[in-house]
């Protein structure tokens, strides 16, 4: 979707409350990349980002016509999708989330030279990158649910301070204050530890078997490497001017933007052609 005004998007909504399935369409296709890269930082993994993409998507397009038009339509998207992430019990880090303390001591004494090949014949290259994106995409778990939600919508989306803070109940200025405590504890893990982005001794080439051994990574389901990236300005027009929230130079590129996958898109189709449709319409 093209970006539009706040205007274009509540004559699209009125017109899809009124049962027009193409406004409907449109509605969902420009905001499914977004909902599915918050739930993929959210979460973990691509499996529970699909799952719960689908999810927030089915009730954004049900809970349509309590759209009022009282914030941008995309700041009311993101409320509903924080609002059902931070309760989803259905992921894999649901109930065992890491810790820092966690990784960190699995680089200092993971015994990583002692596993044999199981790369599989795939590049190397291929698979250390794949680790790169998961290994650093999981880190995110280890902060509480909260302080993920801060970090992801102030360093990924570059939010506003007073939209996240309305999406997060919070001031604008604890919501900065908070946002520069929560960068600056990543990327003092990341400088103590990672060799990627920071200058610690991890470095993914050297633990890529260690990985596929603890089911890290698969090489014969390699799901950044097959994803398709999308430039970071198609998931930011919630932004309107971010501020300066601190002097970090930490490098944080590993929040990188995808298109939501294929089967994504199929299965909100189909319920989008579904009879189900105008039932949920009437309802």
């Amino acid at each position: 979707m093209n970006k539009k005004s706040n205007e274009e998007l509540k004559i699209l909504v009125g017109q899809a409350t009124a049962g027009d399935k193409k406004a409907l369409e449109t509605l969902v296709a420009g905001m499914q990349d977004i909902v599915f890269n918050l739930s993929l930082r959210m979460l973990g993994t691509f499996a529970d980002a699909e799952d719960a993409t689908q999810d927030i998507l089915l009730k954004m397009i049900t809970h349509l016509s309590s759209f009022r038009g009282d914030s941008s339509f995309t700041t009311w998207v993101f409320s509903i999708a924080i609002n059902h992430l931070k309760n989803y019990k259905k992921h894999m880090f649901a109930h065992y989330a890491p810790s820092f303390e966690y990784y960190g001591d699995d680089i200092e004494n993971a015994k990583i030279q002692d596993v044999p090949d199981l790369t599989q014949n795939v590049e190397k290259d291929i698979l250390a990158e794949e680790l790169k994106m998961s290994c650093t995409n999981v880190m995110l778990q280890c902060l509480d649910v909260e302080s993920r939600c801060i970090f992801i919508l102030g360093t990924m989306f570059k939010v506003d301070s007073r939209i996240a803070g309305d999406i997060l109940q919070m001031t604008p200025e604890a919501y900065r204050q908070r946002l520069s405590r929560i960068r600056k504890k990543m990327a003092d893990f990341l400088g103590q530890y990672c060799g990627e982005y920071g200058g610690g001794r991890c470095k993914c080439k050297d633990r890529v078997n260690y990985a596929i051994q603890n089911h890290r990574i698969n090489p014969l389901q390699l799901d950044y490497a097959k994803a398709a990236e999308i430039p970071l300005e198609a998931v930011m027009d919630v932004k309107n001017a971010m501020e300066d929230i601190d002097d970090l130079s930490q490098d944080f590129s590993f929040c990188k933007p995808y298109q939501s996958p294929e089967h994504t898109k199929q299965l909100i189709q189909e319920f989008l052609d579904s009879t189900q449709l105008s039932i949920i319409q009437n309802s």
